[in-house]
Parts: structure tokens; C-alpha cells; sequence
């Protein structure tokens, strides 16, 4: 079995697939990583934003804002992924610029990039409001009220209770929701952007070399996962700087 494995990796080797210049491939699924890791890093900012706007409201809002909030986080939550970018994939560009035309503005044009950050960045921000607002909910309410009593303004409130302790209880879940999102742009496949599992499949089909180009994409998927746990393991316990260590259930 060895030996086969060995023979299989001498006859990669000898025939240069995986190079980095053509006719190797190995620069192309570079390129199809920094493509992926592009386009997840600002749909994670713009779920973020969504996710803080959505758990605010859906905590502090009025009847209709919740309402509207938990249709979105539900209806977003109870369809595939897959069906939600292909809808907003073609929606969201059409109500933008009929937004425009109706103001007397011309269209523009979107770029694939751009378009899959914000499908993707939509979908997330769903699964990012509950993280949140299961974050601040969280948050022990006599610190909050320990801090009204000493007249802190809300702004205050907010920034130096609210927020440092909601961020150390999110974090895990923030890195799950990363991770997840990572694999869930193998899903713009479908919609044509040159991210990497869509390279990956070009160079299988070009190459008949299935199985070694498919390995190769696990291997830069998985890298970038545990390099991506260790900067969350580190940012957590930075939020958790002065807390009790909890280990073995004890205290």
C-alpha cells in the first residue's frame, strides 16, 4: 500500500501538475485561494454589520422591527444556501439598480466579486444576528445595571460593558460561522466565480487527475481552517483577559 502511495506521488512529481508556472496547476489553486478567501472575508464584514444591526434590533427594536428581523433570520435559516445565492445572486443587482433608475440615477455594474460578497454576506448575516443576540443576552444584566447606576450614558454602556463581554461569549460561535462560510463559497461555483473549487474542478478535468487535485484543494481548505482556529483561540482569549478560567467544570 505504501509503495503504491509512493509510486503515486513519484508519477505527480515527474509530471509537474502541480507546479506553480503552466503547465502546472498549482498556481492557478493559489490564485482560486486568495479568490475564496477574498470574497469570504468581506461577506464575513458585511455579516457582521448585518448581525450587530439584526441583534440590536431584534433585542432593543420595536414590535415591527423584531418581526421583520425573524422573518428574515428564519427564511434565510430554513432555505438551502445553494437556492439563496442563486435567487440573490440575480435579485440583488436588478433591485439595486432599479433602486437607481427609480431615483433618476444610472445603472451600474457589478462585478462577480462583489455580487458573491454580498449573497454570501446576506446568508451569513442571518446565522451572525442570532450569535449575537444569544451574545448580549448573555451578558449578566447586573453589570449593566451596576453601570446605570454609576451614570454611564448608553454609548457607554454599550461600548465598555455591553460589547467586551458579548464578544467573548460570540467568538466560538464567530469562528464556527468562518469556517462554515470558507466551504459555503465552494457553493459560487455554480454562478461562475473563479474561487477555488471551481479551479480545482478545471484542473481535474483538464488533467483526469481527480483524485490528486481534489486532495490538493482539502489540503489548502484544511490549512486555512486550522491557521483560522488558531486566530480565533487567540482573539478569544484576549476577550477573556481578568475572566475566571473554566476548566473541567470547575471555576
Amino acid at each position: 500500500m505504501i509503495e503504491n502511495i509512493a509510486a503515486y506521488l513519484d508519477h505527480v512529481v515527474s509530471q509537474g501538475i502541480l507546479s506553480l508556472s503552466p503547465p502546472g496547476w498549482g498556481g492557478a489553486l493559489l490564485v482560486g485561494l486568495l479568490h475564496t478567501i477574498t470574497i469570504v472575508s468581506g461577506a464575513y464584514i458585511i455579516a457582521i454589520v448585518l448581525g450587530i444591526l439584526g441583534a440590536t434590533g431584534k433585542i432593543y427594536g420595536g414590535p415591527l422591527i423584531r418581526d421583520w428581523l425573524s422573518v428574515y433570520t428564519t427564511l434565510i435559516r430554513a432555505v438551502p444556501e445553494l437556492v439563496l445565492i442563486l435567487i440573490l445572486f440575480y435579485a440583488v443587482p436588478k433591485i439595486i439598480n432599479d433602486l437607481l433608475v427609480a431615483s433618476g440615477l444610472a445603472r451600474i455594474g457589478f462585478s462577480p466579486t462583489v455580487v458573491g460578497m454580498l449573497v454570501l454576506g446576506v446568508v451569513i448575516g442571518a446565522y451572525m444576528t442570532e450569535i449575537f443576540r444569544g451574545a448580549i443576552i448573555a451578558v449578566s444584566r447586573g453589570q449593566t445595571e451596576a453601570a446605570l447606576a454609576f451614570g454611564m450614558s448608553t454609548y457607554h454602556r454599550a461600548v465598555r460593558i455591553t460589547l467586551p463581554q458579548m464578544l467573548a461569549n460570540a467568538l466560538p460561535g464567530m469562528a464556527n460561522l468562518w469556517l462554515s462560510a470558507t466551504k459555503d463559497t465552494a457553493l459560487l461555483a455554480v454562478i461562475g466565480f473563479n474561487e477555488l473549487t471551481l479551479v480545482t474542478k478545471q484542473a481535474a478535468g483538464s488533467t483526469r487527475a481527480f483524485f490528486t487535485f481534489f486532495i490538493a484543494s482539502g489540503c489548502l481548505y484544511l490549512l486555512v481552517s486550522v491557521l483560522s482556529t488558531q486566530l480565533f483561540a487567540w482573539a478569544e482569549r484576549r476577550a477573556r483577559r481578568g475572566a475566571p478560567e473554566i476548566r473541567r467544570g470547575k471555576v
